[in-house]
């Protein structure tokens, strides 16, 4: 969830217009109630005919319900919905569907075994007697075609079209169906910076063609190139809506937090570019993995202090790089040497007691027990290398305890305490016990697979601190993370991913977005390495 220091350094192509069309969408007052827990609270917002919209704040904040209520998943408790000035409550999607509204969702909703044509119109086939027409289908997707400015083939199979297109067939799904407020949840999450700036050219045509837009997304960057006005969230409540032009990066995070001391720049730390390698993989490849590209004789090095980023999208092996690394896959060719010594063939254990830490990209599946507390995600079934260590024997519960809170301290997890539910933590608060866990070994190596997702800012800025500090300590970090705006904040080096190879090394100080993003397609021109 970083951002880059500047929205002005935005994708080629995507610029925001100021809207003065009609309001087709009014939010007025609207709350909504889970329990004793208050999603929404007296929330307002607007659309105009033709306008892109930026919907914006921390998790938390209310942007999810919202959304939810607009598409009928959800009912509000009060307030009121207005679709071109008249009132209007939706039961249920279909409701709001038939209204006009449409919704593309951050994980896709599409068959990957069906073709383009049966994607599109499922739910809403045509044909006669309950016969499926092909070619009524087929014929359907040439207006949508049309108004996005592209063409596919409809027989095409969906799981062999790559992420951006896919992307665009769920836009074709919604204005299918006849939607002109066109809900986007997340929609550059997965894409390149090229592919994001194609997006954003095909969004800015519908609004053009006066479709309505809500573009919800937590990175600033690529909400100031789109977005004609930006509306904040925090803690269910709206707090600005700005006229894009008119405000910056620094005043909307400001909003989304409530501080103005979050620093949006680059963070530094020491890197010794003549340290001694901690870690270095050689020739490492993988016999094949269903959830991921295999590897294919990668090989690289971190030194001491050192931040190394693997930057790809997603699915082209930076996952399966990370479990060979930590042991929960076994590589079929290749050497990883920690400290000069091979570990290859250790098991995950061992390498943790020669000193890898690992904070996992599900930190709800791997990294803690999110049904137990906040002692037993700290102390992850093992006793810690501290002083008193040989001392907790039969003791061990309170001097865990001790140990555990004074932990909660120094990383400042907000909790009830250390026998609150890890459930009851917020995304931040969560990935901070890992973190802490993580930290508290003083690792030589310490692998991050997409620390700052689904995190706050202001636990963000908390994160890389305690990770500066770890590598002055001398400690190698590899950085796997699908936000490069993070990456070029925060590495020193990018190794760019490709079907499972090493396409490319970069300096993050003289590199871009750009040019890493060329790199993820497979385009290797002027690469550094």
């Amino acid at each position: 969830m970083a951002h880059s220091p500047s929205p002005q350094s935005s994708p080629a192509g995507a610029g925001a217009k100021s809207a003065t069309g009609a309001t087709v969408l009014k939010v007025n007052g609207v709350t909504k109630r889970f329990g004793s827990v208050t999603a929404n609270q007296n929330v307002n917002f607007d659309l105009h005919k033709g306008e892109i919209h930026a919907l914006v704040g921390e998790n938390g904040a209310g942007k999810t319900t919202l959304m939810r209520i607009l598409y009928g998943m959800y009912q509000p408790d009060a307030g009121s919905i207005a679709i071109d000035g008249a009132t209007v409550r939706f039961a249920k999607p279909m409701d709001s569907i038939r209204h006009g509204i449409g919704m593309v969702h951050q994980h896709f909703m599409l068959v990957p075994s069906f073709t383009v044509a049966e994607n599109v119109t499922l739910g809403a086939e045509p044909g006669r007697g309950g016969w499926y027409s092909h070619a009524a289908a087929a014929e359907s997707l040439a207006d949508p075609m049309a108004r996005l400015g592209i063409r596919l083939d409809p027989k095409a199979i969906v799981g062999d079209l790559n992420v951006a297109t896919q992307q665009k067939l769920e836009i074709m799904k919604v204005l299918y169906r006849g939607a002109r407020i066109i809900i986007l949840d997340e929609p550059t999450a997965v894409l390149t910076p090229q592919e994001t700036e194609e997006l954003f050219i095909l969004l800015r045509k519908l609004a053009d063609d006066g479709s309505s837009i809500i573009f919800i997304s937590h990175k600033l960057r690529e909400v100031f190139a789109i977005a004609d006005r930006i509306t904040v969230l925090r803690n269910g409540k709206t707090v600005i809506t700005q006229v894009a032009t008119e405000t910056t990066a620094a005043e909307v995070v400001a909003a989304m937090t409530g501080r103005k001391n979050v620093s949006l720049g680059r963070m530094e730390h020491t890197n010794d570019t003549n340290a001694p390698v901690v870690l270095e993989v050689a020739g490492l490849s993988t016999g094949p993995q269903g959830h991921d590209a295999s590897l294919e004789g990668v090989g690289f090095q971190i030194r001491a202090g050192e931040i190394l980023a693997v930057a790809g999208v997603e699915g082209n092996g930076q996952s399966v790089l990370a479990e060979t690394l930590i042991g929960t896959i076994q590589p079929s060719e290749g050497s990883i040497l920690l400290d000069g010594e091979d570990m290859a063939t250790n098991g995950v254990s061992e390498r943790r007691e020669r000193g890898v830490s690992y904070v996992p990209e599900d930190r709800h599946l791997e990294g803690i027990p999110i049904n137990g507390t906040v002692l037993e995600g700290l102390a992850a079934g093992r006793l810690r290398a501290r002083n008193a260590v040989q001392s907790f024997g039969n003791a061990f519960p309170p001097a865990m305890r001790a140990w555990a809170s004074e932990l909660v301290d120094r990383y400042s997890v907000k909790t009830a305490g250390i026998d609150a539910r890890c459930s009851t933590l917020s995304g931040g608060n969560q990935q901070k016990v890992v973190l802490a866990r993580e930290l508290e070994e003083l690792p030589k190596l310490l692998i991050l697979a997409q620390p700052t997702r689904g995190v706050d800012l202001g636990a963000i800025e908390f994160m890389y601190e305690q990770v500066a500090e770890a590598t002055r300590r001398g400690c190698a970090v590899l950085l796997i993370s699908a936000d490069l705006d993070e990456i070029l904040r925060f590495a020193d080096r990018v190794i760019v991913m490709y079907d499972g190879k090493i396409v490319a090394e970069e300096i993050a100080t003289e590199t871009t977005a750009e040019q890493l993003g060329m790199h993820m397609t497979g385009i290797t021109t002027g690469a550094a390495s």
